[in-house]
C-alpha cells in the first residue's frame, strides 16, 4: 500500500503532499490543474522514464517521494519486497515503511533512492511491480498486446501458475539440449578439430603435471641454490655468535657466546632487591628466550639448505618446463590449472562420437515428450480458464453500459515458446450475433477503458493489499456507465487500495477519500496544490463536476443525493 506521496516542482505543482488511506481515493480538479502530475510522480517512483520536460519551469529539479507499506499483502509478496530492499542495502523506517524517492534534473539526469540507498531505476521498477499497478491510456494500449493478454489469462486462474512454472523449467532444459545437439551435428568437423587441440593441450599440461604455487616455490629454491654457500656462511656465523663456534661446528673460538653472556647478565640481576633491577632481569630472560628461538630456527634453516650440487640443474629444467606452460596458457601455475579445468569441461561437451550424439538425441527426445505433455496440460488449463474469464468479464461489461457485449478469450495452439504452446487473443463483439474481433479493431477508447476495468475487477477479486492506480479510466464514459464504474472501483477497493484520477462525479461519489487538485493562475506562473476535502467540500466539488453547478442550491442538492446514495452502497459492500 502507498502510505504517502509528496511532489516538488513537478509540472504545475511547486510542492504538494498527501497521506493515502486504504480503500478508494479519487483525485479531481479542473482540466490543466495537474491531476495527472500525481500519476506522473507515481510512475517516477515505480522506475518509469524520467522526462526533463516535466520539471517545473524555473526549477533545477523535480522530486517525487513515496512511502510504501507491505502490511496486508500476502506473506510471499512482503518477503520478496523485503529481499529486494535488503539486496539494495536498505531497510524499513521506524514505521515499517519503505521510503522511495526519485529526482529529475532539468538537464535530464535522474537519481533513484530506495530505503536510504541509491539504486538504479530498474530496482524501483522491480520492487513496485509487487506493490503497485498503474492503468492509464498507454496501459490500455498494452492490453492489446498478445503477451499482455496471455499474462492476464494466467493471472485469472491460480492453478495455471504451477503448470506454467513446470513447463518453463522443461522448456529451458529442452532448448539447452537441443542447441547442444544442433552444435554437435552441424559443426561436427570444427568441433572435432577443437577437441584435438584441447587434447593436445591437456596432454602437454599433464606431462609437466604442475602443482599450485609450484612456480613461486621453485623460484625461491633456485635462488637459495644459486647462493647456497653465502647463505650457509651467514647462518653459521649468526649461529656461532649466539651459541658459540663449537655449537655451529667450528673450533678454537675465544669469544663467549651471546646466549652465555645474556644468561650471565640475567643471573647477575636475579635476586636483586631493587624493583628496577628486577624488571631488567625479567627483560634479559626474555632476550635469552628469543635468542634460543632464533638459534633453533637457524638450525632448521641450515638443515633445509640443499646440499646436492646436481639439484640446481634439475630444478632449472623443471622451471623451464613450467614457464613453457605459463607462456601458452596463463601467467602463472594457478591460471594454467584453471585453464585445464575449463578445457576438461569443454572437452566433455564437444564429444562428437556416435555414442555421445546418440545419447544426446535420446535426451532431447525424452525432454521433448515431457515438454509436449506439460504444454498440453498447460493449454488445457488455459482453455478452461479462458471460457470462465470470458463469461466473467462479459457479465461485468453488461453492468458497464455494454449490455449485450460478449468478450471471448481465444486460446490457439502455436509452436513451443518460453510461455507455452499457446497464443491468447481477447476478442470483443457488440452482441452474440456478431463475430468477435480483436480489441484493437472492435473497441473504442471508452469501451477499451471499460474492458480493462472489468478485467481488473475480475483479476483482483482474489487479491488483497495491492495498490491499483487508474488514470482517467472513465474517459469517454458517462451516465449510468459512470455510476457502474464507480461501483466497481469501490468494490475493487474493498480489499485493495485504489487511486483514481477522474472527471466524473458519479465515480468520485464512491470514494473513501477525496483529494482535490486546484490551480492558481498568476501573471507569470501557474501553481497547483493537493488538498483532502471534507464532506461539505466534497459536496461542492461534486456539484462543480456536475456541469459547474457548485454555486446552485439545486446543483448542491443533486450532489448531496448522489454522494449519500453512493456512500450507502459503499457501506453495504464493506458490511
Amino acid at each position: 500500500m502507498l502510505a504517502e506521496i509528496s511532489i516538488r516542482n513537478l509540472g504545475v505543482i511547486p510542492e504538494a503532499s498527501a497521506e493515502l488511506s486504504p480503500g478508494l481515493t479519487v483525485l479531481t480538479g479542473e482540466t490543466g490543474a495537474g491531476k495527472t502530475m500525481v500519476v506522473t510522480g507515481l510512475r517516477l517512483l515505480t522506475g518509469g522514464r524520467a522526462d526533463a520536460s516535466r520539471v517545473r519551469t524555473g526549477a533545477e529539479e523535480a522530486v517525487a517521494e513515496g512511502a510504501f507499506s507491505t502490511a496486508g499483502l500476502p506473506e510471499d509478496v512482503s518477503a520478496k519486497v523485503a529481499e529486494i530492499v535488503e539486496n539494495a542495502g536498505g531497510s524499513a523506517d521506524e514505521n515499517g515503511e519503505y521510503v522511495v524517492s526519485r529526482s529529475v534534473k532539468a538537464t535530464g539526469r535522474s537519481k533513484a533512492h530506495l530505503a536510504g540507498r541509491t539504486v538504479p531505476a530498474a530496482t524501483l521498477a522491480e520492487m513496485a511491480g509487487h506493490l503497485l499497478t498503474i492503468h492509464g491510456q498507454n496501459d490500455q494500449l498494452r492490453l492489446m498486446s498478445p503477451d499482455e493478454q496471455l499474462a492476464a489469462l494466467d493471472r485469472f486462474d491460480p492453478a495455471i501458475t504451477p503448470l506454467a512454472q513446470a513447463y518453463r523449467e522443461t522448456y529451458r532444459e529442452w532448448r539447452k539440449a537441443a542447441r547442444e545437439l544442433e552444435e554437435r551435428t552441424q559443426h561436427k568437423r570444427e568441433l572435432a578439430q577443437e577437441a584435438d587441440r584441447l587434447r593436445f593441450a591437456l596432454d602437454e599440461i599433464d606431462a609437466v603435471d604442475p602443482v599450485a604455487d609450484e612456480d613461486t616455490e621453485l623460484a625461491a629454491t633456485i635462488h637459495r641454490l644459486q647462493d647456497v654457500d653465502a647463505l650457509r656462511e651467514a647462518a653459521l656465523n649468526a649461529l656461532a655468535a649466539i651459541d658459540g663456534a663449537e655449537a655451529a661446528g667450528g673450533f678454537g673460538a675465544d669469544d663467549e657466546a651471546a646466549s652465555t653472556l645474556v644468561g650471565q647478565a640475567a643471573s647477575a640481576l636475579d635476586g636483586a632487591s631493587d624493583e628496577q633491577l628486577k624488571e631488567l632481569a625479567t627483560r634479559l630472560h626474555e632476550v635469552s628466550s628469543v635468542l634460543s628461538d632464533v638459534s633453533a630456527e637457524l638450525g632448521t634453516y641450515l638443515t633445509s639448505l640443499p646440499a646436492d650440487a646436481d639439484q640446481l640443474e634439475a630444478l632449472l629444467t623443471r622451471q623451464q618446463d613450467i614457464r613453457g606452460l605459463t607462456r601458452k596458457y596463463a601467467p602463472d601455475v594457478e591460471g594454467v590449472l584453471a585453464w585445464r579445468a575449463k578445457a576438461v569441461k569443454r572437452l566433455s561437451k564437444i564429444d562428437v562420437s556416435e555414442e555421445a550424439v546418440d545419447k544426446l538425441k535420446q535426451q532431447v527426445s525424452k525432454l521433448e515428450k515431457q515438454l509436449a505433455s506439460r504444454a498440453k496440460a498447460l493449454s488445457k488449463a488455459r482453455e478452461a480458464a479462458a471460457a470462465k474469464l470470458g463469461e466473467a468479464v462479459s457479465a461485468e461489461l453488461h453492468g458497464l453500459a455494454m449490455p449485450k457485449a460478449q468478450l471471448t478469450v481465444q486460446v490457439t495452439r502455436a509452436g513451443y515458446s518460453a510461455t507455452g504452446a499457446d497464443e491468447v487473443a481477447i476478442l470483443l463483439a457488440p452482441n452474440k450475433a456478431l463475430e468477435p474481433k480483436p480489441l484493437a479493431t472492435s473497441a473504442s477508447g471508452g469501451e477499451l477503458s471499460r474492458v480493462m476495468l472489468a478485467l481488473e475487477v475480475i483479476l483482483a477479486a482474489s487479491s488483497h493489499g495491492a495498490t491499483l492506480v487508474f488514470d482517467e479510466v472513465d474517459a469517454g464514459v458517462g451516465g449510468r456507465a459512470a455510476v457502474e464504474i464507480g461501483r466497481r472501483l469501490a468494490r475493487l477497493a474493498t480489499n485493495n487500495q485504489v487511486i483514481v484520477v477522474t472527471h466524473l462525479p458519479q465515480v468520485a461519489a464512491y470514494a473513501d477519500t477525496h483529494l482535490h487538485v486546484a490551480k492558481d493562475v498568476g501573471d507569470a506562473l501557474v501553481a497547483s496544490g493537493v488538498a483532502q476535502l471534507s464532506e461539505e467540500a466534497r459536496i461542492e466539488e461534486l456539484a462543480r463536476m456536475m456541469a459547474g453547478m457548485d454555486d446552485s442550491d439545486t446543483g448542491r442538492a443533486h450532489a448531496q443525493e448522489l454522494f449519500e446514495r453512493a456512500q450507502r452502497e459503499v457501506a453495504e459492500m464493506r458490511a
